[in-house]
């Protein structure tokens, strides 16, 4: 190569290294998106959260990056997985899929932001001070799942008038599992009707949890807000299918895939709040100032195919109240 050519050359990378560098200023933010919950059963909550994160001007791959770690209804899995994320020096921290991931990610962290999706109360378990002021580096939506477990008995018992014995599905490794099971109880005596909490935290105790209920002769069933039962969707509705036990549960989803009755908040107008708020942090929103925000939006669905199958003739007021009905 001639000396001048060389001497070009030289002044060309000398004019590219600026440009270089600023590309270099200008990687993309990364969210960390932990989860209890499995992708499968995720997908409708995940859309909602990135029309959420949209709606402050970010979109995955444009000028934000999203890394995903599912911990698939195994809570051990959280604790590894919020600290792999944190080491990544993500700007926010997205926990869903309830209590386990949120502490988990608070237990990772004190300094990066934490939007969170629990079902219960946050000041309760150490992830805020208080709902209007959350003073530390995490704040969120609380779906409240977890406190309408005695209004899904009740519209169990205007189902099933006649029925005697219901079946509950707890979860004893949910951090809410304790206060579900008090207000099923109270929420059972006050129709005079007695409750049976069938456990389970694996696979294995689902099948006795299954069995449990069967032995018990439950008319119906209740599945409490729980993330491991969200992953587990397919197996409880084929078991209530099989032993024509009508279910109530607490998301859409269920209802979707062959669930008889489902009362609860909105899941995916929650997970589009928790991108909002994911979007606001990343402008500059501070989480200690960022209020903690509580489900408006419920929703009543039926699938009308499953009640006939069920040979089940719903109240009509339960059809007149519903807000979906699935033909």
């Amino acid at each position: 190569m001639r000396r001048r050519d060389l001497i070009a050359l030289a002044a060309i990378m000398t004019a590219l290294r600026p440009l270089a560098g600023a590309a270099q200023q200008k990687a993309l933010p990364v969210i960390g998106f932990l989860s209890s919950r499995a992708p499968k059963d995720s997908a409708e909550g995940l859309a909602a959260f990135r029309r959420g994160l949209s709606q402050t001007g970010y979109e995955d791959g444009q000028n934000v990056e999203i890394q995903f770690r599912w911990a698939e209804g195994r809570y051990d899995r959280l604790p590894g997985m919020a600290a792999d994320l944190v080491g990544r020096k993500v700007a926010v921290l997205v926990a869903v899929g309830g209590e386990p991931s949120a502490l988990a990610a608070k237990t990772a962290t004190a300094t990066i932001p934490i939007v969170f999706s629990i079902g219960g109360d946050p000041t309760r378990i150490g992830l805020a001070s208080s709902f209007q002021r959350p003073g530390g580096n995490a704040t969120g939506i609380s779906l409240l799942t977890s406190q309408l477990e005695p209004k899904r008995l009740g519209l169990m018992h205007e189902l099933l008038p006649g029925a005697t014995v219901f079946g509950a599905l707890l979860d004893p490794r949910y951090q809410p599992a304790e206060d579900q099971a008090k207000e099923l109880e109270a929420a059972a005596r006050t129709i005079n009707r007695r409750i049976v909490l069938a456990r389970a935290t694996d696979d294995l105790e689902l099948d006795s949890a299954f069995e449990m209920l069967v032995e018990e002769q439950a008319a119906g069933l209740l599945v409490t807000a729980s993330p491991f039962f969200d992953t587990r969707s397919a197996r409880i509705i084929e078991f209530a299918a099989q032993h024509r036990m009508p279910a109530i549960y607490h998301f859409r989803e269920f209802a979707v895939a062959g669930g008889l009755l489902v009362y609860g908040v909105s899941f995916a107008d929650g997970y589009r709040q928790v991108g909002n708020y994911t979007g606001r942090i990343l402008r500059g929103g501070d989480p200690a100032e960022l209020p903690i925000l509580q489900s408006v939006k419920f929703e009543l669905v039926i699938n009308l195919k499953t009640a006939k199958a069920l040979d089940l003739t719903l109240p009509h007021i339960l059809l007149t109240q519903a807000d979906e009905v699935i033909e």
